[in-house]
């Protein structure tokens, strides 16, 4: 069994999804402490200028500790037309926006009161899109507890892994720690290649929201990032 941990981010890049494809359960972090101006708030578009950020505003005042999960979305910001006239403005001629805009704009068009629903539901409707078939699970329905490497070795032990992937940021603190070894868990580290594929707009840039990916290349982005 082969697990890989990360936080729900908004409209994540193609890494994370070469990630989720690898492995037999991917966890969505939800019940850490939420971090402003991160990604799990925003993603970037590239625009015929410019990259453009596109955020998911959230409540922050006096709730400097509240978890992913508990983050609750500031609505009168209106952000859901703004993102989806970027998205639409900036992609509506590439190959296949009309295949996969339409889903996407319908989750952000729902009334999320919290931002990890929003995240969580755009990310299992990408996953399908791209076709990877991996099990999700949260983080907060297994109900364990501890710190770094800690917290990442007990939620394995809770799915019975044998294997678990990490992004190449953990590897410091999971060498320091001794909480895999002695549950008998081998680590492997996943180092993604962002793969050149056509873009509007220019030169190549890595590192964008999948979707950039999706809307452009359509069915054969799950090829593209596999080779990544």
């Amino acid at each position: 069994m082969k697990v890989a941990i990360m936080q729900p981010t908004y409209l994540p890049w193609a890494g994370y999804f070469a990630m989720m494809d690898r492995v037999d359960q991917f966890v969505l972090l939800d019940d850490v402490q939420f971090e402003k101006r991160s990604w799990q708030q925003r993603n970037r578009i590239k625009t015929a200028n410019s990259l453009v950020w596109l955020t998911v505003p959230v409540l922050t005042k006096g709730k400097r500790e509240q978890l992913i999960k508990d983050a609750l979305i500031e609505k009168s910001a209106g952000f859901q037309e703004k993102h989806i006239k970027s998205m639409t403005l900036n992609y509506k001629k590439s190959l296949c926006f009309d295949h996969y805009s339409n889903d996407l704009f319908d989750i952000l068009n729902k009334d999320h009161d919290k931002l990890s629903e929003l995240t969580i539901e755009l990310i299992k409707k990408i996953k399908v899109m791209l076709g990877i078939s991996t099990k999700l699970i949260c983080s907060s329905e297994l109900e364990v507890n501890g710190n770094k490497a800690e917290l990442i070795a007990r939620i394995c032990e809770e799915l019975n892994a044998t294997e678990y992937l990490s992004s190449p940021g953990s590897e410091e603190y999971i060498k320091e720690s001794d909480s895999f070894t002695k549950r008998n868990i081998s680590v492997d580290y996943h180092r993604f290649n962002n793969l050149e594929y056509k873009q509007n707009w220019g030169e190549f840039v890595p590192y964008l929201s999948v979707i950039d990916l999706l809307f452009n290349i359509g069915s054969d982005s799950l090829n593209i990032i596999r080779k990544g």
